[in-house]
């Protein structure tokens, strides 16, 4: 079958690549792509939002499967217009993106259903937000309402951060519209742990745990990113305690929407905050996420493809998961500067070097391909590794690192620290 692929990051040439395995699969496009996914399918020059286009291309390559990784297209409703047009596309529609696409439409979802998350109170005026922290007191999150690239969420630790960060979304704009409503909500503390589920609705398969690392400095310092790397499984919980997740998060929410008459289909990524063994949702994301797929689908033994034509086909339940039972482990190479101001253009050198070394992956992200790859994005590449232990996988993810280079690139130094703690 024919397979389509929207996106351009490190998430999306990890998808190409794992689909590309499949023996369902004989033609593999990804619009716009990448210089990572030009190596295994073919690009095609079309914006991720582009929806009509992107619809007419698909109808007239008689696409079998859309994949859509990130969550825009989503949000703006591709899904229902692929539907539409007869296409079978993998992914929730528009009403239930808002999960992602709305932070307020995602906590009252979770208060009505009895999902555990922390307290929170919406505001619409940035002098009332600010007058109730000054009531509540530090430390405290506050989020704008849509989407923001992943950077539209600031952990406070005093009062003049909150107040701050109120003005970043509400008085400067800097998210647009997206900061036309905030969320000012309880701090919990805790270890992060990401769970991702395949649904059609009725089934839920989980994928194997993963812990993302999204400050962009070592021992979590600096602002938020979009993920500077990852790992699977994390050793946050144990096999009862991640069980009780899919039971106290994920059952009661496709349920609740079930019996509403919503039928969530695609991938359901759950940002969950263990506190004390108990789960909390941080935030829903309505599809795969990024770095932790990158992170994920290495140790997935499974043919992606057909279980993503299951979900859409609503037949899940006869479908299994079968895993590599090592760790895998992400490293994101970013450009300086980000998650603010980068240049792009930039030479990477190395990458003939690393590419056959046995159980290392590099995905691109923010690359372009030309005589050789260049920068062109603030994540630019994602280096993985599979190994026995956090400790072997981190060493080879790293040693893989040492051979690849690009002016002004950054990194964390410290994937994989925390899970060898947590294993200590």
């Amino acid at each position: 079958m024919k397979v389509l692929v929207v996106g351009s990051g490190g998430r999306e040439h990890c998808l190409v690549w794992k689909i590309a395995q499949s023996k369902l699969v004989d033609k593999i496009y990804c619009a716009p792509g990448n210089g990572g996914t030009s190596l295994v399918a073919q690009n095609i020059d079309i914006g991720a939002g582009d929806i009509e286009r992107l619809v007419e291309f698909a109808l007239s390559e008689k696409i079998d499967l859309t994949v859509i990784g990130p969550e825009a297209p989503l949000v703006e409703g591709m899904v229902d217009r692929f539907a539409e047009a007869g296409l079978k596309i993998f992914g929730p529609e528009k009403e239930l993106a808002k999960l992602e696409g709305s932070k307020i439409f995602s906590k009252e979802i979770m208060r009505r259903f009895g999902v555990p998350t922390a307290d929170f109170k919406v505001f619409d005026n940035p002098k009332e937000a600010k007058e109730y922290i000054e009531k509540k007191g530090a430390p405290l999150v506050v989020k704008a309402d849509g989407l923001a690239a992943g950077k539209g969420v600031f952990v406070c630790s005093s009062l003049k951060q909150a107040h701050d960060a109120i003005d970043t979304i509400m008085v400067d704009k800097k998210f647009g519209s997206a900061g036309d409503k905030l969320i000012v909500e309880d701090c919990l503390e805790g270890e992060e742990l990401s769970v991702l589920i395949f649904t059609d609705g009725e089934t839920i398969i989980p994928l194997a745990s993963s812990q993302d690392h999204k400050r962009a400095y070592d021992d979590d310092k600096g602002p938020n990113t979009g993920g500077m790397g990852a790992y699977s499984p994390a050793p946050v919980v144990n096999k009862q305690e991640f069980d009780d997740i899919i039971d106290k998060v994920f059952k009661p929410l496709i349920k609740g929407l079930r019996e509403e008459g919503k039928v969530y289909k695609g991938m359901l990524y759950g940002g969950l905050m263990i506190r004390n063994g108990k789960p909390y949702v941080l935030e829903f994301n309505v599809r795969f996420g990024d770095p932790e797929t990158q992170a994920i689908l290495p140790r997935l033994k499974s043919d992606l493809a057909k279980i993503m034509l299951k979900t859409v086909e609503g037949k899940l339940s006869e479908v299994t998961l079968d895993w590599d039972e090592r760790v895998c482990l992400c490293v994101v190479l970013a450009s300086g500067g980000y998650p603010g101001k980068y240049e792009k253009g930039k030479v990477i050198k190395g990458l003939e070097e690393v590419k056959d070394l046995e159980d290392v992956f590099v995905f691109h992200a923010g690359t372009k391909r030309s005589e050789q790859f260049l920068t062109s994005g603030g994540r630019v590449l994602n280096v993985v590794a599979l190994g026995d232990t956090i400790k072997s996988a981190k060493d080879k993810a790293y040693n893989a690192i040492a051979n690849i280079e690009f002016e002004d690139m950054h990194y964390r130094k410290d994937i994989g620290d925390k899970a060898l703690i947590l294993r200590r």
